[in-house]
């Protein structure tokens, strides 16, 4: 994702690193996203449980090979000291066909050296019409900086 920040937040650098994570995610390259992770990092995603980078990159790839045409937008929710609360929105097409937004929230901690120790992410997928994509933007990269965030898009 990006590399480490010390601890404590600010609000400028928890947004930083929100949009860093969500620059990373878009990038679809599991082994840099892996890096932001320390090493014995512990996950919850949906209801998989993950301990360790190793095990964090090796899900990264498996989804991004499932969820192609994948676009994310994370936006800042709350934040303290070593910890972040993010909500975050993406879309995605199936092998399939079929397109789906994500509707979820992650807890972030992190430890001494800004790497996340801990993330648990809860996630609903909604089916949509092609025509019902909202992030228009080409992928796998960064979303524009011109291009709007989930508020500026009323989600």
């Amino acid at each position: 994702m990006t590399t480490a920040m010390p601890t404590p937040f600010t609000l400028e650098t928890a947004i930083k690193k929100v949009r860093a994570a969500e620059d990373a995610w878009n990038g679809r390259d599991p082994e840099r996203v892996s890096m932001a992770y320390s090493p014995d990092t512990r996950w919850r995603n949906r209801d998989l449980f993950l301990s360790g980078r190793i095990q964090v990159r090796d899900f990264l790839k498996d989804k991004w090979e499932q969820e192609t045409e994948y676009r994310l937008i994370k936006e800042l929710w709350a934040f303290a000291p070593n910890r972040i609360a993010v909500r975050f929105q993406y879309e995605w097409e199936s092998h399939a066909g079929s397109w789906f937004r994500s509707y979820g929230n992650e807890n972030w901690e992190f430890d001494a050296e800004g790497l996340m120790s801990w993330r648990q992410a809860s996630i609903n997928d909604v089916p949509i019409a092609r025509g019902e994509r909202r992030f228009h933007w080409d992928a796998p990269g960064p979303r524009p900086e011109d291009h709007p965030g989930l508020t500026e898009l009323g989600l």
